[in-house]
């Protein structure tokens, strides 16, 4: 979740900053930190049903535009010519610059840090060599090798975009996300026809679902909706989530209907529902202004959200330890108070890394 994670660069600020992509980014990853804090309680299988269980459902499942949105605004900006002006060896240098360190530094914390010494894990080296393969070292850490897997084919796509126009960019989106989606459908249907055939997604291979997301956060970044517009386009983003959740909860009564339309982030209701996010964002972005100050602010909250990413897991798992209520993740209350505590810790230690030399480089 990161360049947009879009790793920012920290020393020189982009010439036209959008601060409605900045508060989206920012809104973004305190919705990806409730995820991983209250959605703990979607486990808890003595609460399944309750109105705490139905509660922590809405707001995990309700914020599965997240990732989606995440990838779609690295899209906005990776695939300008801009960012491509210099050629693709330059573009390519910045940005590994940025993603490498942390990818194997914060690989290396969550192995040793988390895994070992404060889950007590006996590490093999198959289990890590599997671990790291299958970008499963520790929960979110996959986004990396998405992420870095989008650098990888940001220039040949961005070549593409620009000799086509804005209907190629568009038309492209459009092709690449629907396929994406029914590829994923197929797959869950075959399974309950007796015919399975999973799709296995590896650290090499894990950004190639989003490229539609990457390529549609391109063709809408500049789309602005009339009026009435951004108010549909809002009623139908919560409708749809609101769908998102009700399935999620009723799995096992619709079985079809979860494989056609799967209550994760590839699933048709997710992706429609992160576009009219985004349209939102940039219906709003075009009418309102705000304040040379909160602009400011939004700039470093959305500069500091890759760190808030790498360091919200490690956070939460020492809450977790030193917090039992945390850790039986029993009580709604308890789980909104932690992500609050998690979520301004992150930020907080994001916002100090960025000014000290060196550990920048991984924040």
């Amino acid at each position: 979740m990161t360049a947009v994670l879009d790793l920012p660069a920290r020393r020189s600020a982009p010439p036209a900053r959008r601060w409605e992509l900045d508060a989206l980014r920012v809104a973004a990853i305190c919705g990806v930190v409730a995820i991983h804090v209250v959605g703990m309680m979607l486990g808890n299988n003595d609460l399944t049903g309750s109105r705490r269980w139905w509660a922590a459902v809405a707001i995990d499942l309700g914020l599965v535009w997240t990732v989606p949105v995440f990838v779609m605004i690295s899209g906005a900006l990776l695939l300008s010519p801009r960012a491509h002006a210099a050629g693709p060896v330059v573009f390519w240098r910045k940005r590994f610059a940025r993603i490498v360190p942390a990818l194997v530094v914060w690989h290396l914390v969550y192995l040793a840090g988390v895994r070992v010494w404060l889950k007590g894990e006996e590490l093999t080296r198959g289990a890590v060599v599997a671990w790291l393969l299958d970008a499963k070292v520790y929960t979110a850490l996959y986004f990396l090798w998405l992420i870095a897997g989008l650098y990888a084919v940001a220039p040949v796509i961005a070549a593409f975009l620009h000799s086509g126009g804005r209907r190629r960019t568009a038309a492209t989106a459009a092709v690449t996300l629907v396929f994406t989606l029914v590829v994923f459908a197929a797959s869950g249907l075959a399974a309950l026809n007796g015919t399975p055939r999973p799709i296995a997604l590896g650290a090499l291979t894990m950004w190639l679902p989003y490229v539609g997301y990457f390529i549609a956060g391109r063709a809408l970044h500049r789309v602005v909706l009339p009026a009435w517009g951004v108010v549909v386009a809002g009623v139908v983003a919560a409708a749809l989530l609101a769908e998102v959740v009700w399935q999620y909860g009723h799995k096992p009564a619709y079985p079809v209907l979860q494989q056609v339309l799967p209550p994760g982030y590839l699933g048709a209701a997710t992706a429609l529902a992160a576009v009219c996010v985004v349209l939102v964002a940039t219906g709003l972005g075009a009418r309102l202004a705000p304040g040379p100050r909160l602009a400011a602010l939004l700039r470093r909250l959305s500069d500091a959200s890759f760190g808030v990413f790498l360091v919200h897991l490690l956070i939460f798992e020492v809450v977790r330890r030193l917090v039992p209520a945390v850790a039986s993740a029993d009580s709604l209350h308890v789980m909104v108070a932690a992500w609050a505590v998690v979520v301004s810790a992150s930020f907080v230690v994001s916002l100090l890394a960025a000014r000290i030399p060196y550990l920048r480089t991984v924040f």
